[in-house]
């Protein structure tokens, strides 16, 4: 059996006394029956008492479900997953905060085996708490419970035992204790501790659980105790478990639950939502309006004082018409008026300082907090627009429209753009034509009074309109005011130069065509409309005149014609031809205006038809294949069709070959008269007549191509029969182009030969196979004597790759010829460097070619296209060998080769 002792006898806290009192007189029960097992909830209905407020996450009551197999596993759940959830231990948890009504709350709680599926309920009624406060500490503690009895089997034998558990009411604990810690809560002792040595654990959140290490419990003795202090804010309660085991580890107690709740401290101020509040209110509000609410949060218990928050306003500013405009519910921080007279012209807003304060506003004890509560007065339309004089004045030349004439103003003492003081203007005298509206300015909200129809000075000089402003919304109730203000507006209307203006415009003029030049068609003037203005005459002239037919008289008007008027000419357009003239007065400034004049022409029989189309083709015998021609007349009905067709008497072939037939009033058919008809080209004349009176009639001729046709009527030979039908002038024009385009190929040849004869012209004299090591080369440009050494240290390689005599160009020859000898071998450069390559290569190639007999100059006489202008140096013939250098030593030039030994005797003075 299982057992909550109490303390041993020492001073314990009192809050642990009365907890250990109610755990010694809790009716506790054992039922160890040996009977058979059964399955499921053991009662259909169970009832329990819980206090009225309920809080979220507080533990309501345990479920008691009895397994027959303990093995199983058993899974909870409620019909109200909103308000209650059931853990898997059992224990019925709140999942939210509310009140429990006074008639019982139900709901089922129902089990199921999560391996078969089988399930199982039962129905819960809670019934809260009575209002007396009469019960007992120890009713007032205790939760009716249901518990999950713990199975055990002795052996396979289907009788067992079933062991009570542990019921243990919640233990009470405030937040913020302070100590001593550790605090004593309980204890916890089994009543089989007196024949097992028994070790005491708790576990879940605040024991092994984070946050671990809150409470503690004395694994010998079973004391349970918390090391400090506990905060409600974070954690409203605790969910332990109690377990009992012997000293091998094995269980001897099934675990007990132990629920620890934190019962809460005022140690939290209120606090607003927001610190500053704003609000609107309409001006002239009744007393009771509602104007805004004001909240503020306590972390504390809402349920108890600590939470409980009441509000007031401490000030209000400005004070002004009374310093109690406004009051606040204390309870819910609803604001509203209480007094009248908000006017939004004299106060445009309120400031109120409001303060929250918790213990059901106990000043004494309870912690305030404070905001601000700012409230704006808006406008309503409590004051009409008002013009700022009682008539306004205008001017407004004639004639002109989209013109500001004059500008109403209005004072408006409400909100500026808004509804309440935007005004709308409308006339209500004055103006019965339309020819005024008046425009609202959004941004001065003046009435701008403009013109939209044209004034005539000779009609109307002045204008008086009534006018009235209102607003866009109609005034509030109760005003005293009148809804509208009238105003009165002169308006002068100006005189202005206008421009003249023909009558009628356009004018329409009938008149046959084939009116000869310089007759009088018409008379076509205008008129000023400016009666009371001093000015001459009018003047005319022509504007338009596509044809150049007319001519107008500037002073009268008179329109005659310069040309025959032709009613098929490309200027008129369904027989109307238009002209417009210009009437101009001298006014200040000269005005001008347009007329036009509209000429019908009627149609007279001047035009004679001709045939279309010019050409055709038939075939040379006969066969039903007549050409189908066409009569075009110019002219209009009755000077047209229909026409009449014939052939002329001559020549006689004309009508021996041909016959034609009228098929309708515009068309006939030509056909062949004989059966055959060689093929060519024939001109076939064709007298058409038309229906005008007099008649009119013209010869046309019909190029017709007669040609081979086949056995459906196509024509075979039509190329050949073009081709024949080509004048000579045409075939002189191919012939003329064929000329010109050989001539320009000639020439062009020409100038090529030319080309190439100008480019071997300019060639080297030099043959190209020639050792050129001791030539003068011939360059385009040789520069200019000694002064110029850019040398082409080139010419120093050994001249194998030049061109060979077979690819010599023509013509290109010294006027030497070259000794025929055997080709001497010269030294060739070798590829890798050498600091004394050039030197040697040069000395060796300078022997080589002393001793060549083949090399040039074959002592004569050499010829160069160009041999430069000159040097700055001396010419040699100026050198006197007697005189300079006869009493030199020039035997050393025997030292230089054979090439210098004849010039070494001729100064060195030997006998050769």
């Amino acid at each position: 059996m299982c057992r909550v002792a109490g303390a041993p006898p020492r001073i314990l806290p009192p809050l642990a006394l009365m907890l250990l009192a109610a755990l010694q007189q809790a009716p506790i029960k054992a039922t160890c029956e040996d009977l058979s097992c059964k399955t499921g909830f053991p009662e259909d209905v169970h009832s329990a008492v819980v206090s009225r407020s309920v809080h979220g996450g507080q533990p309501l009551l345990n479920v008691r479900f009895q397994s027959c197999d303990g093995n199983k596993k058993i899974h909870f759940g409620s019909s109200e997953p909103e308000d209650f959830r059931v853990g898997e231990d059992g224990v019925v948890y709140a999942e939210r905060s509310f009140q429990l009504s006074a008639e019982p709350t139900e709901f089922v709680v129902s089990a199921q085996d999560k391996e078969t599926q089988q399930e199982w309920q039962m129905r819960v009624k809670l019934t809260p708490e009575p209002a007396s406060t009469g019960a007992s500490e120890k009713d007032q503690r205790k939760i009716e419970e249901i518990i999950f009895p713990w199975q055990q089997y002795k052996h396979s034998s289907p009788l067992k035992r079933q062991k009570r558990d542990w019921v243990i009411p919640p233990i009470n604990l405030p937040e913020n204790s302070k100590g001593p810690f550790p605090q004593e809560l309980v204890r916890i002792r089994s009543d089989r501790d007196k024949s097992l040595s028994l070790r005491y654990s708790v576990t879940g959140p605040g024991a092994d659980q984070p946050p671990t290490g809150i409470f503690i419990i004395n694994p010998i003795s079973g004391q349970l105790s918390v090391t400090k202090p506990l905060d409600r804010e974070q954690i409203a309660s605790f969910h332990l478990r109690a377990h009992a085991v012997d000293v091998n580890g094995n269980q001897v107690e099934n675990p007990i639950d132990i629920v620890i709740n934190v019962i809460d401290m005022n140690d939290n101020r209120p606090e607003f939502l927001h610190q500053v509040w704003n609000g609107t209110v309409p001006e002239g509000s009744k007393p009771g309006t509602y104007v805004m609410t004001v909240t503020a949060i306590d972390a504390d218990d809402p349920n108890a004082q600590n939470g409980m928050l009441r509000y007031r306003i401490l000030s209000q500013a400005p004070s002004s018409p009374s310093p109690n405009m406004f009051t606040i519910n204390n309870e819910t921080g609803d604001i509203i008026t209480v007094a009248a007279g908000l006017d939004r012209e004299k106060v445009q807003q309120y400031t109120l300082i409001i303060q929250a304060t918790d213990m059901e506003g106990n000043p004494t004890y309870g912690l305030s907090n404070t905001a601000t509560a700012v409230i704006a007065v808006t406008d309503v339309n409590d004051n009409p627009p008002e013009f700022t004089a009682m008539t306004f004045y205008g001017e407004v030349p004639e004639n002109r429209v989209d013109v500001i004439v004059a500008n109403l103003t209005v004072t408006d003492k409400d909100q500026p753009h808004t509804p309440a003081w935007n005004a709308m203007y409308r006339m209500t005298g004055g103006d019965p034509t339309g020819r005024f509206t008046i425009l609202t300015d959004p941004n001065s909200n003046d009435g701008l009074v403009t013109v939209v129809k044209p004034i005539d000075f000779e009609t109307n000089r002045m204008f008086v309109l009534t006018v009235a402003a209102e607003n866009q919304v109609p005034l509030a109730k109760g005003i005293q005011h009148p809804p509208q203000s009238t105003a009165t507006v002169s308006i002068t209307v100006i005189d202005v130069n206008e421009p003249p203006y023909f009558v009628p415009n356009p004018k329409l003029v009938r008149q046959e065509e084939g009116l000869m030049a310089g007759s009088m068609l018409t008379t076509f003037t205008a008129q000023d409309p400016d009666r009371y203005m001093q000015q001459t005459s009018l003047r005319y002239s022509k504007l338009s005149d596509p044809a150049n037919w007319l001519k107008i008289d500037p002073v009268n008007g008179q329109i005659t014609t310069t040309a025959v008027l032709d009613r098929e000419s490309i200027y008129v357009q369904n027989n109307m031809y238009n002209a417009t003239f210009l009437a101009s007065d001298n006014g200040i400034p000269p005005m001008s205006g347009t007329g036009t004049l509209q000429i019908f022409l009627l149609d007279i029989n001047d035009n004679a038809p001709q045939v279309h189309p010019k050409e055709a083709t038939t075939c040379e015998t006969l066969q039903p294949n007549a050409i189908n021609i066409t009569a075009v007349d110019p002219d209009i009905d009755p000077n047209a069709g229909p026409f009449a067709f014939e052939l002329p008497d001559t020549p006689a072939s004309i009508k021996r070959n041909w016959t034609i037939v009228r098929i309708s009033g515009d068309h006939a058919q030509l056909s062949l008269r004989i059966r055959f008809l060689e093929a060519g080209i024939y001109d076939v004349p064709i007298v058409i007549t038309d229906s005008g009176n007099p008649h009119a009639s013209s010869t046309s001729l019909l190029k017709v191509k007669v040609c081979q046709c086949d056995l459906n009527g196509d024509c075979t030979d039509v190329d050949r029969i073009v081709g024949a039908g080509l004048g000579t002038g045409a075939i002189i024009a191919i012939l003329l182009c064929i000329i010109i385009l050989l001539i320009l190929v000639l020439m062009f040849v020409v100038w090529m030969k030319r080309r190439d004869k100008e480019r071997q012209a300019k060639q080297l004299l030099i043959d190209p196979e020639d050792d050129v090591r001791d030539n003068i080369l011939k360059y385009d440009e040789e520069g200019g004597g000694e002064e110029d050494q850019d040398y082409d240290l080139s010419q120093l390689q050994q001249p194998d790759t030049l061109e060979p005599d077979a690819i010599k160009p023509v013509g290109i020859r010294r006027l030497d010829e070259r000794p025929i000898h055997a080709e001497p071998q010269y030294p060739v450069r070798s590829a890798a460097p050498h600091p004394g390559d050039i030197g040697d290569f040069i000395n060796e190639g300078l022997k080589a070619a002393d001793n060549d007999p083949t090399a040039p100059p074959y002592d004569s006489l050499l010829v160069f296209d160009y041999e430069g202008s000159g040097s700055t140096a001396g010419s040699l013939s100026s050198l006197n060998s007697s005189s300079s250098g006869g009493e030199q030593d020039y035997d050393y030039l025997n030292d230089w080769g054979p090439r210098f030994k004849k010039l070494a005797d001729m100064y060195g003075g030997g006998d050769d």
